[in-house]
């Protein structure tokens, strides 16, 4: 059979199917999207809240403050070192309030994908039916093009940070769900064994044994989350989220080549930090279990 032969739907059907589902869409914004906002009003007072707290705070105060965290992550003074000099860079040519504004964001939605991705993996592992239904939606979220989470966000809450935040965790949930419930499934059954013959029930099983064994895979699955947000950084900026992607997208609307790179080198410089002190931490928790158990 030939191409031009396959049965299709006709265009003028396809265009009443596209105004249909959008008026649908519009429908449903006008009817709900009052309520939405209020739901999701929280997130953006916590965002708020950290921005505020990062930029009017004195800047060595905040320094010393991620310094210190980074220190109790990683344990490296090396990669203290490279975080201090780092954000002092960031700062004399004049991107520190972005990156603060860039660090809060990252920090909101890996906490909403957090507390979003381990109940999710937990369920995938203890469920194969859940495993089954949520492992498609999983893929589709991983596939769309990052573009496409933008526009019902927008429809419904306009610009702004909300839609920005839920557009970014959207795109940086799958890999927490997926290492968690990896993560969980990979307990060797001897010590699930074990456990149950010191009669330990389900929810003990999990707590005690499955997590604590589970946890460097799921921190690996913080750092991949971490990741996708900062990548999510520039997309996000398009909607009204304020940051270091919105010089970079200013740069590629006016071909600023210096504004573009100074801020783009200033997101890999937050990625690195956060990606070595997330892996640290991930090798720390691994040597310290190996230790318990081995």
């Amino acid at each position: 059979m030939d191409f031009v032969d396959f049965p299709a739907m006709s265009r003028g059907d396809l265009r009443d199917l596209r105004v249909t589902i959008d008026t649908g869409f519009r429908e449903f914004t006008r009817a709900y999207g009052e309520m939405l906002e209020n739901i999701f009003h929280p997130i953006q007072v916590l965002l708020v809240f950290i921005e505020g707290l990062l930029i009017n705070t004195p800047w060595i105060i905040v320094l010393a403050a991620l310094a210190l965290m980074i220190w109790g992550l990683s344990r490296s003074w090396n990669i203290v070192l490279g975080t201090v000099i780092a954000l002092c860079l960031i700062g004399y040519f004049g991107m520190w309030e972005d990156t603060m504004r860039t660090i809060a964001m990252v920090a909101v939605c890996t906490l909403i994908a957090v507390v979003i991705g381990i109940p999710a993996g937990i369920l995938m592992a203890r469920s194969d039916r859940a495993n089954s239904l949520i492992t498609p939606v999983l893929d589709m979220m991983q596939t769309m093009p990052s573009f496409v989470y933008l526009i019902p966000v927008v429809m419904i809450f306009g610009l702004g940070k909300v839609p920005g935040v839920i557009a970014v965790v959207i795109y940086a949930v799958p890999p927490i769900i997926r290492l968690t419930n990896l993560g969980i499934r990979q307990v060797p059954a001897d010590v699930l064994e074990a456990a149950e013959a010191f009669g330990s029930n389900g929810r003990q099983k999990l707590q005690d044994v499955q997590l604590p064994l589970a946890l460097p895979t799921i921190m690996a699955g913080v750092n991949q989350t971490i990741m996708m947000s900062l990548a999510m950084v520039v997309v996000a900026s398009m909607i009204g989220v304020r940051g270091l992607g919105q010089p970079v997208l200013q740069a590629i609307n006016n071909q600023y080549f210096t504004l573009g790179v100074m801020n783009g080198l200033a997101i890999v410089a937050i990625a690195i930090i956060f990606d070595r002190a997330t892996q640290a931490y991930g090798k720390r928790l691994q040597k310290h279990l190996e230790a318990v158990h081995g």
